[in-house]
């Protein structure tokens, strides 16, 4: 049976991890919220994603805005395999620091990839999933980084979208969304297109996998697991699974990043619902299966210290943006995708702190499905 390939929404254990701990710190729960805090903050594991070294001195919780974050969700591959950036997500947080505008990157977007002496590689051009693995090589080293690849990474977003720096990143695999979901006790969900899945069955269990030949693009048999439009309660496995197909949608993959937004909000809105924040047991495990599931680097400032500067953050004030674009065709060949020439302005307004104005002009660039009803 030949290997599966896994891709995480991740942007959604990435909200968990701000959001959640938001929710303790700021929130008035009714537990020793700074004491669970702490031990949350300290279950999430740091690594140098910028090429600027980890600091061991303290420092000042100092911090203001506006913030820029760039959250990346890699396949669990063996060691020596290059990561792939297979889910991109900026999130923008404006000076006030009480709300949130998020975009995903579509994987496929056709872009300029800096030269990177680390790994010792020059200027090109290609899909933006692959800067990362470009950037994991190590000279010497039988084994790639996925940090040293995040690095790269976050150059050739800021290229793309002029945002210079970068405040905080992080890294978030695909086994710590089921487990966060699963700690919740599921989420619920209006789907809003009916959604096949491509690589489970109705129970859950991996469908078939035959040889993928050339041309293939759906290499599973069997039954397949049907989200119909309408009301759902789901699981981990089944979250994930919704978020991963873009198979049948409008849109295709742009169609996944709607519904992959759809599990944000979701699971955002469960995070901060008396069901989670008023149960100890509850809230202890989604934390602590959050922090787990996160490589994270602060520029100096830690999750907590994120947290406490935006306690007054809620999910009703979460912003998802949808990124829109058609494939670039060069020489009868197709490169890749091609973002729509507004989408520079939507970053111009990004970097200026005028999105209200421009998603007031611009409502297309809203994402208005609801992720309940």
């Amino acid at each position: 049976m030949g290997k599966k390939v896994r891709k995480s929404p991740v942007w959604a254990v990435a909200l968990i991890v701000l959001g959640g701990l938001l929710t303790v710190v700021g929130g008035g729960g009714a537990i020793a919220s700074q004491a669970l805090a702490a031990r949350y903050a300290g279950a999430v594991q740091t690594q140098d994603l910028f090429g600027e070294g980890v600091s061991d001195e303290e420092a000042k919780s100092d911090i203001k805005g506006p913030l820029n974050f760039l959250l990346v969700g890699i396949d669990p591959r063996k060691p020596e395999t290059p990561p792939l950036a297979d889910s991109i997500m900026v999130v923008h947080i404006p000076a006030t620091l009480d709300a949130a505008y998020i975009f995903s990157v579509p994987r496929d977007t056709f872009v300029e990839i800096p030269a990177f002496a680390k790994s010792g590689t020059g200027a090109q051009r290609g899909k933006i999933n692959g800067a990362m693995s470009i950037g994991s090589h190590v000279s010497g080293q039988p084994l790639p980084s996925a940090a040293q690849g995040f690095e790269l990474l976050s150059k050739t977003v800021s290229q793309l979208t002029g945002i210079k720096k970068f405040d905080a990143g992080a890294i978030i695999n695909f086994d710590g969304f089921k487990r966060v979901v699963d700690a919740m006790g599921g989420i619920d969900l209006y789907v809003d297109e009916r959604t096949e899945s491509e690589h489970l069955a109705p129970s859950g269990k991996g469908r078939p996998y035959r040889p993928k030949f050339k041309g293939d693009e759906h290499p599973y048999t069997g039954p397949k697991k049907v989200y119909e439009v309408g009301n759902h309660h789901m699981v981990g496995w089944e979250a994930l699974d919704f978020a991963r197909q873009r198979y049948g949608l409008k849109g295709t993959d742009y169609g996944r990043q709607r519904h992959q937004q759809q599990v944000m909000k979701a699971i955002a809105k469960k995070a901060g619902s008396s069901d989670v924040v008023t149960n100890p047991v509850k809230l202890d495990k989604v934390l602590t299966a959050a922090g787990k599931s996160l490589t994270f680097n602060g520029r100096g400032k830690t999750v907590l210290d994120y947290a406490l500067a935006m306690k007054g953050l809620r999910p009703d004030n979460i912003t998802t943006i949808k990124l829109q674009g058609g494939g670039l065709i060069e020489n009868g060949r197709y490169l890749g995708e091609k973002l729509i020439p507004a989408t520079d302005d939507l970053f111009d307004a990004i970097r200026t702190e005028k999105i209200d104005e421009f998603l007031l002009l611009h409502p297309e660039f809203l994402n208005t499905n609801a992720a309940a009803k």
